[in-house]
C-alpha cells in the first residue's frame, strides 16, 4: 500500500514541485494551501507524514502542529521554513515537530527525509547491550519504565506514554544503551540518521520532552542524566 504524504504550503510552485516528485517516488499526495485546510486533512485523511510550512494563511504551521499534538495525532511532522532562525526551529520542535527543513531544499532531500522517518517507524533500533532484559511481551524494563519495541509503545508506572515517533525512537535508543554515555552527535546519527551540521539543540529539546514524561523532578532527573561536556546517559534509578 502506498504511503500518504500531506503537503501544507501556500506557495503553489513548491506544492506543485513536491507533489510531482513525491508521486514519481511512489507516494500518494494530498495538498493544502492554508493552515485550516491542512489541519482538517491531517485529522481526517490519516496521512503517514506531514510536510508543514511554517508561514501559512488562516492558521500558521506552529499552531497546526501544536493543535495536532494536543489532539494526540502522532503523525511525523516535517516543518518547512524559509527562515534560517534558530528560535523558529527550536520552537517547532518544542511544539511537537519531528524534523525541520530550511528553504530552499531539493525534492531529493525531502524524499530522503521522508524515507528515513518511515523507515525508523517500521524498524526496531538494534539492541546495543546484552544486559537489557527484553522479551516480546514484556519489552524492556528499567525500574518503572517499560518500552515495547514490537508495539511501538512505552509505559511509565504502567501508564501509556504519549510520545511522538521521534521521542519514542530516542527513548528506545537510550534504553537499549543503558548505562552508556551517548554524545549528542551519536544520538543525531543514530536517531535522526543524518548530520544536522552542529544543530545538536534538537537532541536537547527531545531529551527535555522525555524528561517531562518520565521524571518526577525534571531538574533532578534519575533516569536520563546529563553528562556535562559529553552528552546523556540513561541509567537504572538507585
Amino acid at each position: 500500500m502506498k504511503k500518504k504524504v500531506l503537503v501544507v504550503d501556500d506557495e503553489q510552485s513548491i506544492v506543485t514541485l513536491l507533489k510531482y516528485n513525491l508521486q514519481q517516488a511512489g507516494y500518494d499526495v494530498l495538498t493544502a494551501m492554508d493552515g485550516e485546510e491542512g489541519l482538517n486533512l491531517a485529522l481526517t485523511a490519516n496521512p503517514d507524514v506531514i510536510l508543514l510550512d511554517l508561514m501559512l494563511p488562516k492558521k500558521d504551521g506552529m499552531d497546526v502542529c501544536k493543535e495536532l499534538r494536543q489532539q494526540k495525532v502522532l503523525t511525523p511532522i516535517l516543518m518547512l521554513t524559509a527562515k534560517d532562525d534558530e528560535f523558529d526551529k527550536v520552537l517547532g520542535l518544542e511544539l511537537g515537530a519531528d524534523d525541520y527543513m530550511t528553504k530552499p531544499f531539493s525534492p531529493r532531500e525531502v524524499i530522503a527525509r521522508i524515507k528515513a522517518v518511515l523507515r525508523r517507524i517500521q524498524m526496531q533500533v538494534p539492541a546495543a547491550s546484552d544486559e537489557i532484559d527484553e522479551d516480546e511481551d514484556d519489552g524492556i524494563k528499567i525500574a518503572e519504565l517499560r518500552v515495547l519495541p514490537n508495539y511501538y509503545e512505552a509505559y511509565f508506572k504502567e501508564e501509556l506514554l504519549e510520545l511522538t515517533p521521534k521521542e519514542f525512537e530516542l527513548l528506545l535508543y537510550l534504553v537499549k544503551n543503558k548505562g552508556r554515555v551517548l554524545t549528542r552527535d551519536q544520538l543525531l546519527s543514530a536517531v535522526w540518521n543524518y548530520d544536522f551540521v552542529g544543530d545538536t539543540r534538537i537532541v536537547d529539546v527531545h531529551i527535555s520532552h522525555l524528561r517531562e514524561k518520565i521524571e518526577e523532578n525534571t531538574k533532578k532527573p534519575i533516569y536520563i542524566k546529563t553528562i556535562r561536556g559529553l552528552g546523556y546517559k540513561l541509567e537504572e534509578p538507585k
